[in-house]
């Protein structure tokens, strides 16, 4: 991180940390090459923000009629509650977790690397869906170079792990060393949770030398997966697995092929992400069904801007039900929402 930086510049990078849509992040990455302080100290980052600047439009614009190819790029557009990227090593019955989470169909093998290509699906939990896309194991002979930049859209991740197979722990040191040689980070901090008696430090599981403060790093909150807990491991197995590791993710014990402990995952992400569930109503009807999803502490005008861009512009003030001081309270646009509310909102 630069010294003596903006506050503009400062709410830009964090702009840059919170987009997902590819032409977000180039006008993100402008403003923060536009505001950060010129200087000698800065001279490295700003190269570094000018070469993705570089990057991104060359994406947005397309391959060049005859230029070089520089490989495929896939990015699967966030939808639901959040993005949650199931990762793993070969053969750890990642892609079968998938499937008997979500539906969605993806070739299952008992060969590696059989997932080749991100594959969607929706994970139900009571009136919101989580989407987990299902990615291309990672081992020490093979990572997708494709794999790292797909994961920017992700809000957290699940590392799914054969706890029957002696060589689980030598895998999943792999994973996380793969993915944090590029700058990915599987963090055990959830927003909101607190794993221990104590919250593990900002800096848990970083490499020595780095920090949270590079604005390109992807910091992935993570839940461990031990799957085929049919096949009898010991109790103690996950325990003895992030003792090794050196990691205290917030676990969960599984068989993706008797459903054995799957549903405690929606409960996990539903609290660890700090989901608010906001129900919009109409003056004089009664609120939708179907809510929008912020987090908690998330703003009026932060759902104004999921009902529509219009009305984010034209906001003026709101009613609430729910987390006012009473039913139906007139709140400003930076009125802090909370999970259940019930919103109306009121343009010019």
């Amino acid at each position: 991180m630069p010294t003596n930086v903006t506050a503009e510049y400062k709410k830009a990078e964090q702009a840059f940390r919170d987009a997902h849509e590819p032409r977000q992040r180039l006008l993100c990455l402008k403003e923060m090459l536009r505001t950060i302080p010129k200087h000698k100290g800065t001279e490295h980052l700003q190269a570094d923000i000018k070469s993705r600047i570089k990057q991104l439009s060359d994406e947005l614009a397309g391959p060049k009629k005859g230029g070089k190819r520089s490989g495929p790029s896939y990015t699967v557009r966030p939808e639901g509650a959040a993005q949650i990227a199931l990762l793993g090593p070969p053969n750890s019955g990642k892609s079968t977790l998938h499937e008997r989470l979500t539906g969605a169909h993806a070739e299952v093998g008992p060969y590696p690397f059989t997932t080749k290509l991100p594959l969607p699906g929706m994970l139900p939990y009571g009136d919101v869906h989580f989407q987990l896309v299902d990615l291309p194991p990672i081992s020490d002979e093979y990572m997708e170079p494709w794999l790292p930049n797909t994961l920017r859209t992700a809000d957290a991740a699940i590392l799914v792990i054969d706890i029957s197979d002696p060589a689980c722990v030598e895998q999943a040191a792999t994973v996380c060393d793969r993915l944090q040689a590029k700058k990915v980070v599987l963090q055990q901090n959830w927003p909101g949770l607190v794993l221990g008696k104590k919250p593990p430090k900002d800096n848990a599981n970083l490499r020595d030398g780095e920090t949270l403060d590079d604005p390109f790093a992807i910091h992935l909150p993570t839940v461990l997966i031990a799957n085929k807990s049919d096949l009898d491991p010991g109790s103690d197995e996950v325990d003895v697995l992030e003792e090794l590791l050196g990691v205290r993710y917030p676990a969960l014990t599984v068989s993706a092929q008797d459903g054995t402990g799957l549903g405690e995952l929606g409960p996990l992400l539903f609290q660890g992400l700090r989901i608010a569930r906001i129900y919009t109503r109409a003056p004089g009807k009664e609120p939708d069904d179907k809510p929008f999803t912020v987090r908690a502490g998330d703003t009026i005008a932060d759902v104004a801007r999921l009902v529509h861009r219009d009305m984010a512009a034209t906001l003026k003030y709101a009613r609430v039900w729910g987390s006012g001081r009473f039913d139906g309270q007139h709140v400003g646009p930076e009125h802090p929402v909370n999970d259940g509310d019930i919103v109306e909102l009121h343009g010019e």
